[in-house]
């Protein structure tokens, strides 16, 4: 094999591990990232329910030209629902928490006169005291700034005609944006009532005293049960515009944020994978220690941006797969299809080619993908990392088999070790387990080159390590330590290399001699 395609598929293994510790995340944000799709669609294809309307429908409803501000605030008010819906299951995916918020429309209670939303458990059934209203109120022609909406809209939920839902105790989100001002104006409100509470009491006015008491009282349950929706009120309209865009916009956060986690694994692995390779390296005198910090430091970051782009694709195919139209997509989906293709598609180039262009069909191309993706997966971290087709002196080779070996070894047990805490959390344990595995392949390859380097060079040298470790472990018994330096130059003369003294009396002359020599 060239050096060139023995780069490459160095790569393609590197890339091949980094999807598979990428499975996890990918899968759990590419479901998060599901709900977008469903919600702009409509359709929910995995499970064969249908929205009663998605983003893209809403944005097909009529607006009167002399009411356009009003009907597109309007239907803002129902993207503002589903897009929340949307957010906050995606949230719950990520979060890993198996209750789900839906709207009441959605669930056959259309027009429900006090919720617009509750959250289900895991078995689809309502949560009590989960009910909520969306209330995105305020907006007007007449102020473009959007300076006096919350002023407006806490007008209008202290109006009778909201009572109901006070009185239900419902929860009240509104936009994100106004969320605080409300809070303000209603603590500006209750701060004036009270002081007008104060002067009535004074003068002893009982209907007076009650109608404020009464008033603060509805201003107090008004903040209680407010709540910030996940939606400003600009995003809102922007969703009800430009829904496909809006659900863009919605999918590539998620899709960064698990770019972000994977990059971040992907660095642990590649890492740690390189200070091991370096540190050999640097052991068998084929790279200089400063050259070393600086290809750790590069393929740290390398790894660490394909990671990226692994999670980051992964996850939005990954959710594309699972609102597929065909089930057979939709499975697909649920295995680590997405990242791999994401993160071997430059290998696997050729072959999707030949399929779109006819040469193949569906079932060769998913074989012709598969052992691409075995192959890769399947071959020796070892070789990922370029050791096995190095030249390398004898003794050089079997230090740095060692000093792998060990490296690996010791990350390992530490690895090890934090497995054992009982807290650990579930993710971490993920990753974990998954930079493990990297390292039982490292050390099982560094065992096999330590041992092919005994058993090809060192196998005639045997009696000489044997007679040298004898002598130096007797030398260490009695205390002798010219028989101690004796046996140590025993090895070092076998394998045609320069000892620097012969005794204790030679090496304390060189050191009194102040001239420099190299031990």
């Amino acid at each position: 094999m060239d050096e060139k395609k023995k780069k490459q598929r160095d790569k393609d293994l590197l890339n091949a591990g980094i999807a598979g510790a990428a499975y996890e995340t990918v899968q759990r944000f590419g479901s998060a990232a599901k709900q977008h799709y469903v919600a702009y669609t409509g359709k929910d294809n995995e499970t064969g329910k249908n929205l009663v309307k998605g983003l893209k429908q809403i944005s097909e409803e009529k607006v009167n030209p002399n009411y356009e501000f009003q009907n597109i605030h309007q239907q803002a008010g129902f993207s503002a629902e589903v897009k929340d819906v949307a957010r906050s299951n995606a949230e719950k995916i990520i979060n890993g928490d198996s209750t789900r918020k839906i709207r009441t429309d959605d669930l056959g209670r259309v027009n429900d006169p006090l919720f617009d939303t509750v959250t289900v458990d895991a078995n689809g059934n309502v949560i009590a005291g989960s009910g909520a209203q969306m209330k995105f109120l305020g907006a007007s022609e007449k102020d473009p700034t959007g300076k006096g909406n919350a002023s407006r809209a806490l007008e209008k939920l202290q109006s009778k005609k909201f009572q109901k839902y006070l009185d239900a105790d419902s929860k009240i989100d509104v936009p994100k944006n106004q969320y605080d001002e409300i809070i303000q104006e209603a603590n500006t409100k209750i701060k004036n009532l009270t002081k007008q509470l104060e002067n009535q009491k004074a003068t002893e006015n009982t209907e007076q005293v009650t109608k404020l008491q009464e008033q603060i009282d509805k201003l107090e349950k008004i903040k209680r049960n407010l709540r910030q929706s996940t939606l400003s009120s600009d995003e809102a309209v922007f969703a009800r515009q430009h829904p496909g865009l809006s659900t863009a916009i919605d999918v590539t956060k998620i899709s960064h944020r698990a770019g972000v986690e994977t990059a971040k694994t992907s660095a642990i692995i590649g890492g740690s994978v390189s200070i091991v390779r370096n540190l050999v390296a640097v052991c068998k005198g084929d790279v200089e220690p400063e050259d070393a910090v600086k290809y750790v430091a590069k393929d740290t970051a390398t790894t660490a941006a394909v990671g990226y782009g692994t999670g980051f694709a992964g996850s939005a195919l990954k959710g594309a797969m699972q609102n597929s139209g065909s089930e057979y997509i939709q499975v697909l989906s649920k295995t680590n299809v997405a990242g791999t293709l994401v993160a071997v598609t430059v290998s696997a180039t050729k072959t999707l080619i030949r399929y779109f262009n006819g040469e193949i069909d569906g079932v060769e191309c998913l074989e012709t993908l598969g052992e691409q993706g075995t192959g890769m997966i399947s071959s020796a971290m070892f070789a990922a990392i370029g050791q096995v087709a190095i030249p390398i002196p004898v003794v050089g080779g079997l230090i740095g088999g060692m000093v792998g070996y060990a490296l690996s070894s010791a990350t390992y047990g530490v690895l090890i070790d934090s497995l054992k805490e009982a807290k650990l959390a579930r993710e971490e344990r993920e990753q974990i387990e998954k930079i493990c595995e990297e390292h039982i392949k490292m050390i099982r390859e560094y065992r096999a080159e330590i041992e092919k380097i005994i058993n090809k060079y060192l196998i005639d040298s045997m009696d000489v390590f044997r007679d040298s470790f004898v002598g130096i472990k007797n030398a260490l018994a009695i205390g002798d330590v010219d028989w101690f330096i004796e046996s140590a130059n025993a090895i070092t003369e076998n394998f045609g290399g320069q000892t620097s003294f012969s005794s204790m009396d030679d090496f304390n002359e060189k050191m009194l001699s102040g001239n420099t020599f190299t031990i």
